[in-house]
């Protein structure tokens, strides 16, 4: 069974960096494409970034967009977040696309069958 599992959340204060990480088990992360999202209480689900399964191309939601970093090797998928910001307060979640060696038609959660338990970042002001 596949299981992702986040950690590198945390407090910080705005204009810092924090490097999220997601180790998976259970499947081969560089056979698919993956991706954070965050979610606030009483918000939906919003996606932040991902990478196709090849690793040759990301994509960023536009308020995430050349401050965040998203990368990943086998074992790993990694989101470096710099210049926060408050508004980046949230749980963030890896999610993996259901199919290998494919990449999904649109960064919709509905396409990723896998999901992480969620790390706290915290930004303050």
């Amino acid at each position: 069974q596949v299981q992702l599992v986040e950690t590198g959340g945390g407090l910080v204060q705005a204009g810092g960096s924090l490097r999220l990480s997601c180790a998976a088990s259970g499947s081969t992360i560089s056979r698919y494409a993956m991706a954070w999202f965050r979610q606030t209480p009483g918000k939906e689900r919003e996606f932040v970034a991902a990478i196709t399964w090849r690793g040759g191309s990301t994509n960023y939601a536009d308020s995430v967009k050349d401050r965040f970093t998203i990368s990943k090797d086998n074992a790993k998928v990694f989101l470096q977040m710099n210049s926060l910001k408050p508004e980046d307060t949230a749980v963030y979640y890896c999610a993996q696309h259901t199919r290998l060696y494919s990449n999904p038609s649109s960064w919709d959660p509905m396409n990723f069958g896998f999901w992480g338990q969620g790390t706290q970042v915290t930004v303050s002001s």
